[in-house]
């Protein structure tokens, strides 16, 4: 059994000097037992203390950092098999796989048309995150250009790959400070990579020939004191590919195979020639269970349903997922525009902003938070009600951005109308049940 929270708490300076991110030190013994940070976080405690705590300290799967700025990433610092058990901690990175093969044109292709891949879904902008950038050929000085090509073009996180040490070395000298995953380690390499990756602080890539021999090559750079690893290992088919990572993720959480107790990373495109099974097989490695899904086929078709599969899989199914409380103007709405309120439900948002959209006609959307609830949920828990939607109506502004006070409400809730309109003083006309009829009930709706 782990050791508890209270038990951590005894142990630590209790200064709640908020350096570690939480606001006292109970709440970081806390997260400590969850295994969901290190220790390493406090900055005041004690070598006995530490001693004592190296157990608790480790998570199950290490967390892993790769890049810097708003294209940084974590992945690892998982605790449970299943979503539904608790929840996952750290999205998969979306990768792209460049070669010093390909000619300039081909990388410029490919730097341009990822760079426009972005899409705002539930409040989030989704997109991918990283670069793979691996040698076909025996060539320092290409690799290097290659590097400095995609470096100077990109914010995005790095992740080198050659086997050739000097290539390695050279592109950190103008990289090291974007923390790059460097690799492949190997067994024939390992003692000059694990120097490497101590003198620039970047993690590295490990990669087995079998599972015996990844566990033999991570156990070694533990003992050299590196943390941040992410696990190749070497996979001939996808069936073998799918065992690995379950068996490495039940080893890591259910044996406590610490030697197997990092992320891992994959590659589709090596699977297959296809590139829509490419992204089928991406999307079992969203589920069961990479840390970073490498990609050839850079079709925007392609990866925003993987973009989206991974939100869905990777939110707290604790939590409702909700978006924004604010206005959106859906259409280019002017002061004349019909405004219509829901609540911040992700789908009930993405099916009433669809409808209205679909309508043709300029809306503004006024969508209320009630803590992620449907509309019929949240007015019988006291939330979507006349009395807070008014005071809401006042919080938002609209007032400003209207010249009527004439709003729509859903039709669910068609009940508080009357006592929407005197708490608020706005003409109030309830609207369709169902957003499907949005599009029809808006062609035909008159602001008074």
């Amino acid at each position: 059994m782990g050791i508890s929270g209270l038990d951590i708490f005894k142990l630590l300076p209790k200064t709640n000097c908020r350096e570690c991110g939480f606001p006292t030190c109970l709440a970081f013994a806390m997260q400590l037992a969850a295994k969901k940070v290190e220790l390493e976080k406090c900055p005041y405690v004690t070598e006995e203390a530490k001693k004592a705590l190296a157990e608790a300290a480790r998570p199950p799967i290490m967390p892993v950092t790769v890049g810097t700025g708003d294209f940084s990433f974590t992945i690892g610092g998982e605790t449970v098999l299943y979503r539904h058990e608790k929840r996952f901690e750290h999205r998969p990175s979306f990768a792209y796989s460049i070669s010093d093969s390909m000619k300039d044109s081909q990388v410029d292709e490919i730097l341009n048309r990822i760079k426009v891949q972005k899409w705002e879904r539930v409040g989030e902008l989704l997109q991918p995150n990283s670069i793979y950038l691996k040698s076909d050929e025996d060539d320092v000085s290409k690799y290097i250009n290659l590097v400095e090509k995609v470096a100077s073009n990109t914010e995005f996180s790095l992740i080198l790959v050659n086997e050739n040490l000097e290539a390695i070395e050279k592109v950190l000298q103008f990289c090291s400070d974007r923390k790059p995953l460097i690799g492949p380690v190997t067994k024939d390499n390992i003692d000059d990579f694990i120097s490497l990756a101590k003198s620039n602080s970047c993690p590295i890539l490990i990669k087995g020939e079998s599972l015996e021999e990844l566990i033999q090559l991570t156990t070694k750079a533990s003992d050299e004191g590196l943390k941040e690893i992410v696990l190749d290992s070497s996979p001939n088919n996808l069936k073998e590919a799918f065992d690995h990572q379950i068996y490495i993720r039940r080893s890591a959480l259910e044996k406590k195979n610490k030697a197997l107790g990092y992320p891992t990373i994959v590659y589709p495109f090596e699977l297959t020639d296809v590139p829509i099974k490419e992204s089928v097989i991406a999307g079992i490695f969203v589920a069961k269970y990479a840390g970073i899904i490498v990609m050839k086929n850079v079709e925007p078709e392609s990866l925003f349903p993987l973009l989206i599969l991974t939100q869905n899989i990777y939110t707290d199914p604790q939590r409702p997922m909700t978006v924004e409380e604010k206005i959106y103007p859906i259409g280019n709405p002017d002061e004349k525009s019909p405004v219509l309120i829901t609540t911040n439900f992700s789908l009930t948002y993405f099916l009433v902003s669809g409808e209205v959209e679909g309508s043709k006609v300029p809306t503004w959307l006024l969508i209320m938070d009630v803590e992620g609830q449907s509309v019929l949920t949240s007015w019988a828990a006291g939330k979507f009600i006349a009395e807070e939607i008014a005071k809401f109506i006042k919080r938002c502004k609209i007032e400003e951005k209207v010249s009527h006070k004439n709003l729509v409400i859903p039709g669910y809730v068609a009940q508080i109308s009357g006592e929407l309109e005197d708490e608020s003083g706005w003409k109030v006309t309830v609207g369709p049940r169902e957003a499907v009829d949005i599009p029809k009930f808006l062609q035909s709706y008159k602001v008074a």
